[in-house]
């Protein structure tokens, strides 16, 4: 009974054409909406993860800081060093400082690090690095501060720093020249114009450290967020393991509301599409109520009467999920394939379109979708269930 109801119901009526236009609207809008929703949810996830990369390299998985500034010494790396073998550890020294070279000037941080040490944590640094190693007073620029004061390798910049010295009546901020080597790319605009590194040994000696003391630590985990629980039970008093995550929480708190919300929005276009299958199931039992009720007279059950309308529904609702499916999977393949769709990298950070689709997104897409459908596909059904056999017999 069933699935002789299913194929007659679905069928191309001449009389009434408008059913079947509606029900093939229903099966193209859940298969436009899903096929968005998928693309969508993979571009959104895709720069997600793509600035997480960004920022993991920049911000380095863990930091050590310290509550005062040059506190931590070499004694205190060799016992991390002992301790946690397994991981990697790069001192640093930071201050801040404005780069000026003619009339331009700039702000930013400076860091002091080992170069060796540092291109064992930092990829963006040890590219950059690749054909040559700072020492002494030269210095490694961000590509964005590069490229604004138009500098040639070996040219010099001058270094401001916030360290007072004592010239004459007044106090005068310290400055000193370094010989431009090299410049790093990192595909953020703001880490390429804030971030600077020269020689932990001569910045030492600028801003007055004793040799063989750091303001903290920079370390490369594999499993930062374990690793760093553990740092914080064997560190010194007035030292402090920071996560990259804890660093930028606000910022993926926001890309993650951001997501949902997108996610709502798009779902509610399978929502409106769904509407159509109610309509021309609405308009299938309208049509069809004189033989709904005969074959209810004959013996037909309002179970089977029920179960056959909500099939047709989910069989134009399901049928639109898969085809949907399809387009989303292949339009993801597609746009992470092919460069389509060009992107400003100084804004993006990529040129390319960044497409990573997660399982648990494409999960909840489809399980989404298929809740939608079924409660769009239970209401006619239920309306064709209730047909009054009396009243329909005696004035149809």
């Amino acid at each position: 009974m069933v699935k002789y109801l299913l194929f007659k119901y679905l069928r191309f009526d001449k009389s009434q054409p408008f059913i079947t236009l509606s029900a093939i609207l229903a099966f193209l809008g859940v298969s436009v909406g899903l096929m968005v929703l998928i693309i969508a949810m993979a571009i959104m996830n895709g720069f997600d993860k793509e600035f997480e990369r960004k920022l993991f390299t920049m911000n380095y998985p863990i930091t050590i800081i310290s509550y005062m500034k040059g506190s931590i010494d070499d004694s205190d790396i060799a016992k991390l060093k002992e301790q946690f073998k397994e991981l990697k550890f790069s001192p640093y020294i930071s201050t801040q400082a404005i780069v000026k070279h003619g009339n331009k000037l700039e702000g930013g941080l400076l860091f002091g690090v080992n170069f060796d040490y540092e291109k064992q944590i930092n990829s963006v640094v040890k590219e950059a690095l690749s054909n040559t190693t700072p020492s002494g007073f030269e210095i490694l620029l961000g590509k964005g501060i590069a490229d604004d004061f138009a500098l040639s390798l070996n040219e010099k910049v001058t270094m401001l720093f916030m360290q007072l010295s004592a010239g004459g009546l007044v106090s005068m901020p310290t400055i000193k020249r370094f010989n431009y080597v090299a410049n790093f790319s990192s595909g953020l605009i703001a880490y390429d114009k804030a971030y600077s590194y020269t020689d932990v040994n001569a910045l030492a000696k600028i801003l007055g450290y004793e040799s063989g003391r750091y303001d903290g630590i920079h370390i490369y985990s594999d499993n930062p967020k374990s690793d760093i629980v553990k740092l914080n039970q064997n560190l010194s008093p007035g030292q402090r393991a920071i996560g990259w995550w804890e660093q930028n929480g606000n910022f993926f708190s926001a890309l993650e509301l951001e997501k949902r919300a997108l996610f709502i929005v798009l779902m509610l276009i399978i929502l409106v599409a769904s509407l159509n299958i109610i309509s021309s199931l609405l308009m299938t039992v309208m049509n069809r109520r004189q033989e709904i009720a005969l074959l209810l007279a004959l013996g037909a059950s309002k179970s089977e009467i029920k179960k056959s309308f909500f099939v047709q529904g989910v069989v134009i609702g399901g049928s639109g999920i898969i085809f949907g499916l399809i387009l989303g999977l292949f339009g993801v393949w597609l746009l992470g394939s092919f460069d389509i769709v060009n992107l400003p990298a100084d804004v993006y950070g990529s040129s390319k379109l960044p497409m990573e689709l997660a399982l648990s997104d494409l999960a909840m897409i489809l399980i989404g979708a298929i809740v939608i459908v079924l409660l769009s596909s239970y209401y006619p059904a239920k309306k064709a269930s209730n047909v009054d056999i009396l009243t329909t017999l005696r004035n149809e």
